[in-house]
């Protein structure tokens, strides 16, 4: 798996298991949801730490928690 599958993936985990969709998470971080929907939609392939960021405090977690998968250990280059 490439870190760009990994991340969308993790993405629509936290949505499920809070129930919440990825426009309102990515609101509640200030941050307008293009950016989150254009790595999902696999728009573009160059996720920032600061949109991940912003999706997290959004979804009321942390870079660590969501970066704590297991599947984040194991990238294809």
């Amino acid at each position: 798996m490439k870190l760009n599958e990994a991340i969308v993936k993790r993405i629509n985990e936290i949505c499920a298991q809070k129930k919440i969709s990825v426009c309102k998470a990515t609101l509640g971080g200030g941050k307008s949801p293009s950016a989150i929907y254009d790595l999902v939609k696999g728009r573009t392939q160059c996720s920032k730490v600061v949109t991940v960021q912003r999706f997290c405090e959004g979804a009321g977690i942390t870079l660590s928690e969501f970066f704590d998968a297991d599947y984040f250990n194991d990238l294809e280059d």
